[in-house]
């Protein structure tokens, strides 16, 4: 950014909620890393008899929002060949548009970068680029369109990103337990900052759209878990912001949050296992967004 950039008031206020002090920022002990990882491997290690030597249970934040809410609906879902549609297919194109315009070496508009990442992602012979190939005219322009508006979103009230913020974008972070049969994986949306020694700098954002679900704050917690395993120091605040309002949902990363996130992840795990490899019976729900339950219950 350059330094007689006017920023507009929500570029602003993403400057305000994401900075912070050096002061200011969390220090976290030196045995924190080996403590979690030690933690974690005690409470999943148990369920490790109870995977077949043929199954590795690979969990991510949805798995995980889907054996908490039903367990139902996460049998069924698992049952059913993967297919692409629009919202997936809408998400992951604007994630990588955004990619695209940070690093991007020249100003862009946001359509021009939906186009490039709709080509990069139709180009190849892997079910995404065949799902794309299959859209009628009308369908490719409306995903066009709804992509468009999301990444116009965030150009609009995001600042330019500094190379000195060390963005990073769509970053793999994973962590194995119970030798190697439970894998914890995920991937941020967007990452800025760093650790400096063992004090906090990072801060993880997650970009969604619509109403705020407790689970968005689970999955954020979920990620900087994996992240204070992976390096050592947690990042110092995990934050949602909503392109269709340009509002943040922030917390900020503390012993406490993280154990939160082990709990979850050792009881998510669990139900997962019993339902699975166990002899549990799957509990449905009284959530009235659940098709499957409102079915059964008609």
């Amino acid at each position: 950014m350059e330094e007689n950039e006017v920023l507009n008031p929500s570029q602003k206020s993403v400057l305000e909620h994401l900075g912070a002090k050096f002061t200011d920022r969390p220090l976290f002990s030196e045995t924190l890393q080996q403590e979690l990882k030690s933690e974690l491997t005690l409470r999943l290690s148990k369920f490790q008899s109870s995977i077949p030597d043929s199954d590795t249970l690979y969990i991510s934040k949805f798995h995980l929002n889907q054996i908490m809410r039903c367990e139902c609906q996460f049998i069924a879902d698992r049952e059913k060949p993967f297919e692409w549609s629009v919202p997936t297919v809408r998400g992951l194109v604007s994630h990588k548009a955004i990619e695209l315009s940070v690093f991007w070496r020249q100003d862009i508009d946001p359509l021009s970068l939906v186009d490039e990442a709709l080509n990069r992602c139709s180009n190849g012979d892997d079910t995404l680029a065949k799902w794309i190939h299959t859209l009628s005219d009308g369908d490719h322009s409306q995903l066009r369109s709804d992509v468009n508006n999301r990444v116009g979103a965030f150009l609009e009230s995001w600042p330019p990103l500094k190379k000195e913020w060390t963005p990073m974008l769509e970053a793999p972070v994973r962590a194995e337990f119970a030798e190697g049969k439970i894998i914890l994986s995920g991937k941020v949306d967007l990452s800025l900052g760093k650790p400096y020694g063992n004090t906090a700098g990072k801060v993880l954002i997650d970009f969604k759209t619509g109403a705020f679900y407790p689970s968005h704050r689970e999955d954020l917690r979920f990620y900087a878990l994996l992240e204070s395993i992976r390096l050592g120091v947690p990042p110092r605040m995990v934050a949602t912001y909503y392109l269709d309002r340009s509002d943040f949902s922030i917390e900020h990363v503390t012993e406490n949050v993280l154990e939160a996130a082990l709990f979850r992840i050792e009881d998510g795990v669990e139900r997962i296992v019993n339902v699975l490899f166990g002899d549990a019976e799957p509990k449905g729900c009284s959530s009235k967004w659940c098709e499957l339950c409102n079915e059964e219950n008609a």
